[in-house]
């Protein structure tokens, strides 16, 4: 070739020197290599006659030629002949020799072509032919071919001049494909290092953010951003449904209103099913998506689905999927979207290890709260103290209902031990390993009432700075006791009435329906059926809360048990302040079984409280003061108290009582009265009170 140039040099016409001079500008021009080939074109054809002009590109890797043809006039692409073989071609041959071939079709050709592409030439009406290597120090490119519809038109003067332009085609094309392959490399590198960087950023997404919700937001954000795609979400089984899978994550311009987060999908109509069900990954297109299910608004002709298992631990815990609206888009990245499935199922055990660990964690701190609340309210009676007819009989009643899961209504005045018999129902169940959470509705603001039930979210309203869980939830297994259950409100009524029924609900600020299996006992001190009848308390709830009705009878129904309950608050109080009472007298028990008790039980036990806080010997001091008694409606004993032995005997023993306690502490501290060593210290009284009692009871003291 150097040769052929030297004699070039000596004959080349001006104008083909001017060619080649603006070759070589094109040459350092064009970094595109078909932009390249049409400006050369555009230069050779001022100066070589051809109809057509095409290169042969050489691939090492796959032994092929990439062929790219031209018309010479209309610069348009011609698609190369598919019945050619690469074998029968002029491109081949000169390719595999490394010599020019001129193929004529007139009486003077100088090879011995193919048939097969001398027939495919005259086909096209191509007449002359001139095919040269297209080679460089360092290697063979490939093939220039020339063609014309004119015979005979490639002299060799001709070849010599195509000889040196091919040689400067064959530099312009070594550059342009190896600038290629850089640029391809440098893509790839940046692909490359683009998705181990999405992989990193993935882990620190599963390592710092154990947020459900912005866990997964942040991870098909990412994976949409780094691939390219035009969707991509995150499905996991709904936890009160498993037919069903709901769409935790997702980041999807096109997608319908009724496909969001949140949504639920029939898994029997959708291509998650088979990959939920199986584990397998499923890829094809959108048509075949959409033919199986898949629901989107783009409706593009073209585009690729690919939904991968989220598998840990041999578990399938969900799917992960991406569209892309290009054929055959993840190809080559299924390794690299496993991966990334690989990364999601990790976040999503630990997310999803990390919600149950923090339910569970606010369930007993919430158990641990109703817990230390029946402490403080002093639930230490286990037992029900009582032998009375009227006692027995609802005992009895409560050993029927307590095996069964029934819902209860107990009936009562306020203080008659509603609560104690709903524990003891409780307690004979088989529920009883379970919580028993109660809830005194009138004590609870109607606004928070709801909140108290059924839990709340967080930012459910002002003021919810946190989640909380409702009783409903605590008690589930066990049993939730509802005092005063006429205290709910209408508007509350309904939702109560769907727990009973459904045994679900929601918490406030929630759309996610939970489900609970508590035992409902409620009680009352009002007559349900007359709220009913004045439309303040729901029919419908009425008749299911009024499934099992027991009334507890008021102490006053009960008078053969009030000496047992004196004794039993007795000795109970005195050993809390470390106290001795052995007796109660007579006169005051008499008393005691006579007064009529509107506070019942709880009325009782006050009295007694303050009986043993004031006395000061083995025998209880009964303050008849403590004793209300109403004044008009019934005989009582304030008003016969004038008139009555029994009580004016009463008030003589414990005034005689007191006498002698304080006679006797006067005596031993030689009737001292005040200071540290005084009476008054000694019996627990302030000085001024113990002055006037002593006046009052015309203590003195004798002259030794």
């Amino acid at each position: 070739m150097s040769n052929g140039s030297e004699i070039l040099a000596a004959t080349l016409p001006e104008t083909r020197y001017e060619t080649l001079i603006r070759v070589s500008n094109a040459i350092g021009t064009y970094r595109d290599p078909q932009d390249l080939f049409r400006a050369l074109v555009r230069e050779l054809h001022r100066v070589v006659q051809f109809d057509r002009v095409g290169v042969s590109i050489h691939d090492e890797k796959s032994n092929t030629f990439h062929r790219h043809f031209l018309d010479a006039e209309t610069e348009a692409a011609i698609p190369p002949d598919p019945e050619l073989k690469m074998e029968e071609s002029d491109a081949w041959w000169v390719y595999q020799n490394q010599e020019p071939m001129i193929t004529s079709l007139g009486p003077h050709d100088t090879h011995a072509e193919v048939c097969n592409f001398r027939e495919i030439l005259k086909k096209h009406g191509i007449r002359s032919v001139c095919t040269l290597p297209l080679t460089t120090a360092h290697s063979k490119v490939g093939a220039l071919t020339f063609a014309s519809k004119a015979p005979d038109i490639y002299t060799a003067e001709e070849v010599n001049f195509l000889s040196v332009v091919a040689e400067q085609i064959a530099l312009a094309f070594d550059n342009a494909l190896h600038f290629a392959a850089a640029q391809a490399s440098q893509q790839q590198l940046h692909r490359k290092s683009e998705r181990v960087g999405l992989l990193l950023e993935l882990t620190n997404h599963v390592v710092s953010n154990l947020d459900f919700r912005d866990l997964l937001r942040a991870i098909v954000t990412s994976t949409r951003r780094v691939m390219g795609c035009d969707g991509a979400g995150v499905t996991l089984p709904d936890r009160d449904d498993n037919t069903r899978l709901r769409i935790y994550a997702m980041d999807f311009p096109f997608s319908v209103e009724s496909v969001q987060e949140e949504s639920l999908v029939p898994i029997d109509e959708d291509i998650s099913l088979g990959v939920f069900r199986t584990g397998k990954l499923w890829c094809g297109s959108v048509q075949e998506a959409r033919r199986q299910g898949m629901k989107d608004t783009a409706q593009a002709e073209v585009g690729t689905v690919c939904v991968l298992p989220l598998v840990s631990r041999g578990r399938v815990l969900g799917t992960f999927g991406v569209v892309k609206y290009q054929d055959s888009a993840f190809a080559g990245d299924i390794e690299f979207l496993a991966q990334i499935a690989n990364q999601v199922a990790i976040a999503v055990e630990n997310a999803l290890a990390f919600g149950e660990i923090r339910e569970l964690k606010d369930k007993l701190a919430q158990e641990k709260l109703y817990l230390e609340d029946e402490i403080r309210s002093e639930m230490n009676f286990a037992k029900i103290v009582g032998t009375s007819a009227s006692l027995r009989k609802v005992l009895k009643r409560v050993e029927t209902v307590a095996p069964t899961d029934s819902t209860v209504l107990i009936y009562g005045e306020t203080g008659a031990g509603k609560e104690l018999i709903a524990r003891a129902i409780h307690d004979l169940s088989p529920r009883r390993s379970k919580p028993f959470v109660k809830l005194n509705c009138a004590a609870i603001p109607t606004g928070l009432l709801e909140s108290e039930l059924f839990g709340h979210e967080k930012g459910a309203f002002t003021g919810a700075i946190a989640q909380r869980i409702g009783r409903f939830e605590v008690a589930n297994g066990g049993t939730i006791f509802l005092d005063e259950i006429g205290e709910i409100p209408l508007e509350l009524q309904t939702k109560l009435l769907r727990v009973l029924q459904e045994r679900e609900f929601e918490r406030l600020g929630s759309s996610r329906t939970l489900r609970t299996d508590a035992r409902l006992i409620a009680a009352t001190n009002r007559d349900l059926e007359a709220m009913v009848s004045e439309q303040k308390f729901r029919s419908d709830l009425f008749f299911r809360v009024n499934v099992f009705p027991v009334h507890v009878p008021p102490l006053r129904e009960r008078e053969g048990d009030i000496p047992l309950l004196a004794r039993h608050f007795a000795q109970q109080f005195s050993r809390r302040m470390n106290k001795v009472i052995e007796t109660i007298p007579s006169a005051a028990m008499d008393a005691l079984c006579r007064y009529h008790w509107p506070g019942n039980i709880r009325e009782l036990q006050n009295v007694i409280e303050r009986a043993v806080i004031v006395s000061t010997s083995p025998a209880l001091s009964v303050d008849l003061a403590d004793l209300n008694f109403p004044k008009a409606g019934r005989e009582t004993e304030s008003a016969i108290a004038p008139k009555s032995p029994a009580n004016g005997a009463l008030h003589d023993v414990l005034e005689q009582s007191e006498r002698q306690q304080i006679l006797k502490a006067l005596q031993q501290c030689n009737w001292v009265v005040a200071g540290p060593n005084g009476a008054a210290m000694h019996l627990g009284m302030k000085r001024s009170t113990l002055q006037q009692r002593i006046r009052k009871l015309g203590i003195a003291r004798r002259p030794a």
